[in-house]
Parts: structure tokens; C-alpha cells; sequence
């Protein structure tokens, strides 16, 4: 009987023990679950997706509908063909581990998410209504082996993003409205087997796809011109209807060229089609031309290549004379007309692998008028405007006439008012102030619009009307409630201590990820050029949103005497550049964002007049020690009371110290920034999710951990 009674009592006490484990294993990875919240949510939480949650839940341990994990980590997704609507959220790069994402054959619309899981090793958004283009995330999927994104309204040049995709297998970018040439990105598919690109608007010839090992290729119905390379057409399956091709074989390359790569492929793999010259037999491999012909051609192409360097050198020489008698005068700042110069440099600021994405939109969707100036060409928009037009009296009445109880900010071009309207929606309302602008300013009112309707991103403050009703310019955007992040680090309340460190790293991580958006995903790139905590705003949950994007064309108006630090950028934030040359590029924009994060480490401001002389400048006094670990710990933001992690905290300095550079070159790109950010907060939240440790013990022992590799 003791014996039964203990052979039970094993029985139960193993049993418990198991499902206890399995609840432990079963435990999702906290980022896994807040990705996937925000993506049920972003799909308007549908009935289909069984057991998915908006708030809290165990997907994993839950079994929520096409969630795969292993482990505690989400590694795949495949809810395809449910009749999905809404759009893919903005926290999918919140699942780390996810390899497999299948969202195909549903209605969901909108962009692509720019920032998606970079372990990905298959992509299926086939089959739904996205719109915009190929987001730049896509070149960090370095194990991406396929990739298909047919079906859709995508559109634009394809992005050069495929500089690091040996892996990828499978690339179908067909039915899609993409225009301009193959990118450059497509020779490193060393392993692309299948490509189909069929029933686009893509223009010039396909020669690059000449030393790729495909199988299966599809160009069929787009605008392609050019002869088709010999070596194509030993592809087993090769569909190209529907083109612009010249007829006949491709001509012999140009002398002293050798001829491109090859493939090895067996003479019988090679499928006949009606681009092969008839006078082709099967038995007959040689070429159909003879070696008269060919001798022709090749001295005709000679003489035409002679002929074609005379008219590029007459050209340059005559070139080279206007450049000279138009150049100004060396050591002058550049006039309100320059700006095209300094628009020029931020194009040159950018890494050269990202240059070639800088594209500015088709020509049929943006037709600029210029009208002579006193100094230089003024640009009238006549560009499309996406967001609302709304009258003087609508905004009057949402706003109680702008009243002075719904005031809740004011800057350089104007106040800003709360606003609610009869569906009891709240906005904010931007007034400019008519002796803000001048003339030049009033002609570029409606393109800064139509440019600011056009961004679309979870961490700026989005545009949702305007109005130049009698004279009157104003905005409508967005509304943040929480305030900026300026008040919430200076001003000592209840509400800083929200600010812990994990939150500020946070802040840092959303405001950089809306300047590599601006930076490096608009087309052509947008320089914000005023950038400083007062600009970037908290919601309930402490993510930032920043204002003020696409204003930079909106200077205030010099004859009112407003200083040139107020104008582009505000004191304290500018980089050194601007100050000695008056240009301002992207990578100004970079070292203000370092001041912004100096910020958050420190609780000071970028100048205190009240502080001891050596302490007034934040950067100055800051960037010597920022190297310095007992320093540094001096420097921290005393509301934090000490509880930050001295690893994570070494780290944020080492990303500040390179935003801060006085050298505009020397400063990295805001998506290097992103990365060294992600990665900071990945080791943090690793050690948080401990079991056997508590929360402060995890904050103060990150000191063991592997030396940092970032940027």
C-alpha cells in the first residue's frame, strides 16, 4: 500500500513539475508579444486571428492562430489568405528570432513597415493592396532567401538594397507599378535561381542579370529596351513579351572587353523561344553571322565610340567656361537662393551606398513652376496634397476662436493650439504667424504641405490638414498629450521620474529611427534642420514623436531680425558647420540628435547661462569626459538615482561622442545610429529577463558582458 501511495504521489509530483516547466518555456519573449499586439491591433484586432490578444496574452503558450515559436522566441507567422484589412503596424522589428513572416493574399494596405525582423529568411506580402516602395530595412536581411512581394501597388525605382543577399533564392516583384532601371544591388544575388518582375513600368536593359544562375526569369510586360544578351536565352524558362527589345542577337562586345560571365549549363537545358534568330539550327552551334558582318559591325562601333568621346569633350570644355564665369566670390555665405548648393551637400553627406536610392519621385507627380526672383529662381508647388483642406471657420470653431486656455506652444513661425472637433477628434493646430514668412516662404507654403503630407512614419508627428483660407496658413497635426521631451527632462516633477533609463534609451531609439526615415527612406532625403528636445514629443507611453518635419523650407523671415541660429536649428544644437558656413545637411542633423542625447544622459540643457563658465556649453563640457567611466557616472541625470546599467551607459556615451564630432564626415549615419541603439537595448533586455535575478540586480551587473562591437 506505502509503495502504491509513493508510486502516486511520484506520479502527481512529476506531473506538476512538467506542466510548471512547460509554463516556464511557454513564457513568449515580452518584444515578441508587444510586435504582435501592435500587428493585431494595426489589423483592426480581426476575428480570424483566434486567441490573439490586444492586451497581455502568451502566444506561445497560447497557441494564438499561424505563431510558431521555439522556445519562449516567435519564429514564424503565417496568417496568409484570412481576408485581412488594415495595415502592418510599426513594432515588427520587436521579433528578433522571426524567420518566417506570410501576410499574402489578404487586403491589407497602406506602406510597407520600414523597419522589419532583419533574421528573416522568408518574406510573403504577395497578394495585398501596400502601396509606396521597398523599404530600406530589407538590405540588413543578410540570410533572406525568399522574397515575394507580387500583387500589390508598390511603386517607385526598386531600392538598392540588394548589395547583401548571397542567400536569396526567390524574387518576385511581379504586377507591382515599379518604374526606372534594375538597380545595381542585383549582381551580388550569387544564389537567385528565380526572378519574376513581369508587368511593371521598369525601363532600360536587363544585361545585369546576365552573371546571375537563373532558372526561372520573368520580364515580361514592362518597359525594357536593348538587345537581350545571348546568354539569357539559355535560361530553361525565360519569358520577355510585352518589352521594347531591339530584334536581331545582341551586337559583340566593345574591343579589348572581354565578354561577360557564362553559365554552365547543359546544351539541352536551353528552352527555344521566338527571340532566336531564325536562321538558328539546332545542329549548328556557331554563330549566324559570318566573319564579315561581324568585322563591319565592330568598325562601325569603333567609329562610333570615337565620334561620341569628340562631343563629350567639346562639351566639358564648354562647360567648364560657364562654371568659370558663374562662380561667385570665395568667403561669402551662401544668399536665400543658394539653398539648392546646400541641398547638394546633404546628397554628398550620405553614404555612397545609399546615394543611388536618393531619387527624387516621378516627374508626372511633381511639376514645380519657377518664377524669377530679385536673387535667385523661386519655386511655386504644384504638387500634389494628400491631406485635408480645411476652412478658417472649422478650425476657429475646434480651437474656441484660439483661445488662450488652448494654447499649448509657440515657436519661431507661429503658436500652436489644441483643437477638438464635432467627432470629437483632437488634433493640434500650428497658427503661422503672417509676418513670420517672407514672400519667398508664402510661394513655398503649399509644396512644404504637399511635401509634409507625404511622410508617413509611427514616430513623427503626422499632418492631417492645413488651411490658407483669407490669408491665413495653418496646419493640423497630430496630437501628443504628454508634452515634449524638453519639459519632461528640465522641469522636475512627477512626471520626469517616468523618464528611467530604459525609457530614455527608448526616446533616443524612436527619434533616431524618424531621422533615418527622413534621412535615408524619403525620396529625395528631408533634412530637418531644427531638431531639439522641444521638438520632440511624448505620448501617454513615452514614445517620441517628432514635430516640426518638413518645415525646414519655412525660415523665418530675416527683416525681423531673428537670429540665424533661430532660423535653422536653435542655439545650443547647431553643429559647427552651420555656425562657420550657414550650411546645414543631414549630418547636421546628426550632431543635433547627439545633443539630444547628452540630454537625456544628463538632465542639463545645451546651454545654461546659470552654470559655472567651463559648464555653460553642454557639448563642450561633456564630450572630454564622455570616454571616462568615473566621469562619466558623474555626469548621469541625477533623477535616475543610480539605477542604469554602466554597460548600457558606456554605450550611449560612445554613440553620443560620435554625433558629436565637430567633423560633419566623421559623423556615422543615422541608420548605424538605429543599429548600435537596437543592439543596446537588446543586451539590456536579455539580462532583464533573468528569472533568478530582480530588477535592480539587473540594472547594476551588466559589467560581465562581451565588449561592445558597435558601429
Amino acid at each position: 500500500m506505502e509503495r502504491r501511495l509513493a508510486a502516486i504521489c511520484y506520479v502527481v509530483i512529476s506531473a506538476v513539475l512538467f506542466s510548471s516547466t512547460a509554463v516556464v518555456y511557454a513564457t513568449t519573449d515580452p518584444n515578441d508579444v508587444q510586435g504582435l499586439r501592435i500587428l493585431y491591433t494595426s489589423l483592426n484586432s480581426p476575428s480570424q486571428l483566434t486567441s490573439w490578444k490586444a492586451n497581455g496574452g502568451d502566444p506561445c503558450g497560447e497557441s494564438w492562430k499561424g505563431v510558431t515559436c521555439q522556445g519562449s522566441s516567435v519564429v514564424s507567422i503565417q496568417i496568409n489568405g484570412l481576408e485581412l484589412n488594415g495595415t502592418m503596424g510599426y513594432l515588427l522589428n520587436n521579433l528578433a528570432s522571426l524567420e518566417t513572416l506570410d501576410l499574402s493574399d489578404n487586403n491589407i494596405h497602406d506602406a510597407i513597415p520600414y523597419q522589419l525582423p532583419s533574421n528573416l529568411t522568408s518574406l510573403n506580402l504577395a497578394g495585398n493592396n501596400l502601396s509606396g516602395n521597398l523599404p530600406y530595412s530589407i538590405s540588413m536581411m543578410s540570410s533572406l532567401s525568399y522574397l515575394n512581394v507580387s500583387r500589390n501597388m508598390l511603386s517607385q525605382a526598386i531600392g538598392n538594397v540588394f548589395a547583401n543577399h548571397s542567400t536569396l533564392s526567390t524574387l518576385d516583384l511581379s504586377f507591382n507599378n515599379f518604374t526606372g532601371d534594375l538597380p545595381p544591388s542585383f549582381n551580388s544575388l550569387t544564389n537567385l535561381s528565380t526572378f519574376q518582375v513581369q508587368n511593371n513600368q521598369l525601363t532600360g536593359s536587363i544585361n545585369i542579370l546576365v552573371s546571375l544562375p537563373l532558372t526561372n526569369l520573368n520580364v515580361a510586360y514592362n518597359h525594357f529596351n536593348g538587345w537581350i544578351p545571348n546568354e539569357l536565352n539559355s535560361i530553361p524558362i525565360f519569358v520577355h513579351d510585352g518589352n521594347d527589345f531591339s530584334n536581331g542577337p545582341a551586337p559583340p562586345p566593345p574591343p579589348y572587353t572581354p565578354p561577360p560571365p557564362g553559365r554552365s549549363r547543359s546544351p539541352s537545358s536551353h528552352t527555344p523561344d521566338s527571340h532566336v534568330p531564325p536562321n538558328s539550327q539546332s545542329g549548328n552551334k556557331k554563330s549566324g553571322l559570318g566573319a564579315g558582318p561581324i568585322a563591319g559591325i565592330v568598325v562601325a562601333f569603333v567609329f562610333a565610340v570615337i565620334f561620341l568621346l569628340l562631343v563629350l569633350v567639346f562639351c566639358l570644355r564648354r562647360g567648364n567656361k560657364k562654371e568659370i564665369a558663374a562662380r561667385p566670390s570665395t568667403g561669402s555665405l551662401p544668399a536665400s537662393g543658394d539653398y539648392v548648393d546646400m541641398e547638394l551637400q546633404s546628397v554628398r553627406a550620405m553614404p555612397a551606398s545609399n546615394v543611388s536610392d536618393l531619387k527624387p519621385p516621378p516627374a508626372e507627380n511633381v511639376t514645380v513652376e519657377m518664377l524669377q526672383g530679385k536673387n535667385a529662381s523661386v519655386k511655386r508647388a504644384k504638387s500634389p496634397i494628400t491631406a485635408t483642406c480645411y476652412t478658417v471657420a472649422t478650425l476657429q470653431s475646434a480651437t474656441n476662436s484660439f483661445s488662450q486656455e488652448n494654447l499649448v506652444g509657440e515657436g519661431s513661425l507661429g503658436r500652436v493650439y489644441k483643437a477638438e472637433f464635432p467627432n470629437r477628434k483632437v488634433m493640434a493646430i500650428k497658427k503661422i504667424d503672417n509676418a513670420a514668412l517672407s514672400l519667398q516662404d508664402e510661394d513655398n507654403f503649399l509644396e512644404a504641405i504637399s511635401n509634409m503630407s507625404r511622410l508617413r512614419h509611427p514616430n513623427i508627428v503626422a499632418l492631417g490638414g492645413y488651411c490658407v483660407d483669407h490669408g491665413q496658413r495653418l496646419l493640423v497635426l497630430d496630437y501628443v498629450g504628454n508634452g515634449s521631451l524638453h519639459d519632461m527632462v528640465h522641469f522636475a516633477d512627477e512626471k520626469s521620474k517616468m523618464l528611467t533609463w530604459n525609457a530614455r534609451v527608448r526616446v533616443a531609439l524612436g527619434t533616431a529611427r524618424a531621422l533615418e526615415y527622413l534621412h535615408e527612406v524619403c525620396l529625395p532625403s528631408v533634412v530637418h534642420r531644427n531638431l531639439k528636445s522641444a521638438n520632440i514629443l511624448l505620448d501617454e507611453e513615452l514614445n517620441p514623436h517628432l514635430s516640426d518635419c518638413g518645415l525646414a523650407a519655412l525660415t523665418p523671415n530675416t527683416e525681423r531680425q531673428v537670429p540665424a541660429t533661430q532660423m535653422v536649428g536653435s542655439f545650443g544644437y547647431s553643429a559647427p558647420e552651420f555656425a562657420l558656413s550657414g550650411i546645414y545637411t543631414v549630418k547636421s542633423d546628426v550632431y543635433s540628435f547627439g545633443v539630444v542625447m547628452l540630454e537625456l544622459l544628463t538632465g542639463r540643457k545645451p546651454l545654461d547661462s546659470s552654470r559655472a563658465r567651463q559648464e555653460q556649453s553642454l557639448v563642450r563640457w561633456a564630450t572630454p569626459q564622455l570616454h571616462d567611466i568615473d566621469a562619466l557616472a558623474k555626469m548621469v541625470d541625477s533623477t535616475l538615482n543610480g539605477m542604469y546599467p554602466a554597460k548600457s551607459l558606456s554605450r550611449f556615451a560612445d554613440i553620443i561622442a560620435l554625433c558629436v564630432q565637430p567633423e560633419p564626415e566623421f559623423r556615422p549615419p543615422m541608420s548605424e545610429v538605429v543599429q548600435a541603439l537596437v543592439r543596446l537595448m537588446q543586451r539590456a533586455s536579455v539580462v532583464q529577463r533573468r528569472p533568478s535575478e530582480g530588477s535592480s540586480f539587473a540594472f547594476r551587473n551588466l559589467d560581465h558582458e562581451a565588449p561592445s562591437d558597435m558601429l
